[in-house]
């Protein structure tokens, strides 16, 4: 699949107030670009003085069906009274549109701050979420989106960075050689885990996507959303050293286990979905340099010094990954 060089080079403002305005949406002229990378986000003023939020579709990454298919996950979710914030649909009933060559979607204004997932009450309300949205995304498969895999998230990934070039000669072979051994690493800690339940999952949940208000959370930004193991949405969440994520994870669960179960066996995945992050996260940053907001935003990627960091990371979760996974059954309430 061949994705074209600046995939948003003509998106305008034109083109956006057009788009807006061919839904029946009359604009202000207010416009507020948000923080988003792979996509084109945009806050934009409405003649009511309110707002909505319009996202541009990267070219040619989703399918129609896959937009649509987390498109209705998320409504699934509102319509079971849980904190997100589902694609708006309008007069011809679909929530995906189309202008030239872009495909976007609208979305209710809902602000909120990023929060400190500190303290035990904070994480048992986290947990009883997340339970509740695995109970539903428990309840039937993907059949469009991707499935959270060594293949694609790893195997794939590395051999992008290796074949391509994009990792300074001086470091090229390190890294082959580390990233090799911990993709060794995280199959076996797949095969102790067994065959984990696999869940319809928010897919990228980390504190970033969940925005709160003085009403409590609400998730955003469901365009990772696929299939997985349960503890992706759960590890993101957790920080510091073993012990300090032993107790978060514990006060998760606590809240989790409300709505849903969780398979302890899981935990040998911990360590291992964070390597598969950590080679996937630069794979991606190659694969869109040619977008000119990738150079702009990351102008690090392509210094020795960024190289030396990730293949000290891969070192470090070598070294975890050998090690027992967290110790929370002791924990459990």
């Amino acid at each position: 699949m061949t994705v074209s060089l600046a995939p948003f080079s003509t998106l305008s403002p034109d083109i956006i107030l057009n788009a807006l305005d061919a839904i029946g949406l009359v604009c202000d002229g207010r416009m507020l670009a948000l923080n988003s990378y792979e996509n084109r986000v945009y806050q934009v003023g409405l003649a009511d003085a309110t707002a909505v939020v319009i996202k541009f579709y990267r070219p040619e990454r989703w399918t129609d069906a896959a937009i649509l298919e987390e498109h209705a996950f998320v409504q699934e979710l509102y319509e079971a009274e849980l904190p997100v914030v589902p694609a708006l649909a309008f007069e011809d009933g679909s929530t995906l549109h189309y202008i030239d060559s872009f495909r976007f979607a609208v979305f209710p204004r809902q602000g909120g701050r990023v929060p400190e997932l500190a303290g035990q009450e904070k994480l048992k309300w986290m947990g009883r979420l997340l339970g509740r949205i695995h109970a539903i995304g428990a309840k039937m498969p993907f059949q469009h989106r991707q499935q959270l895999n060594i293949k694609e998230f790893g195997t794939t990934a590395r051999a992008f960075l290796l074949d391509n070039g994009c990792i300074p000669v001086e470091f090229a072979k390190a890294y082959s050689q580390m990233s090799a051994q911990c993709l060794t690493a995280v199959q076996t800690c797949f095969e102790q885990a067994g065959d984990s339940q696999q869940l319809r999952l928010h897919g990228d949940c980390y504190p970033g996507n969940i925005l709160w208000t003085d009403s409590g959370p609400h998730f955003v930004d469901f365009d990772d959303s696929r299939t997985g193991p349960a503890i992706q949405d759960l590890w993101m969440l957790l920080s510091g050293d073993k012990a300090e994520m032993s107790l978060q994870l514990r006060h998760l669960l606590a809240g989790y286990r409300m709505f849903y179960d969780f398979d302890s066996r899981e935990l040998y995945l911990l360590e291992a979905l964070r390597t598969l992050r950590l080679i996937h996260y630069s794979a991606w940053l190659a694969k869109r340099w040619d977008d000119p907001a990738f150079p702009a935003a990351f102008p690090w990627f392509t210094s020795p010094h960024y190289w030396q960091q990730r293949i000290a990371e891969l070192q470090a979760q070598f070294t975890l990954m050998a090690e027992p996974p967290l110790a929370v059954s002791r924990f459990d309430d």
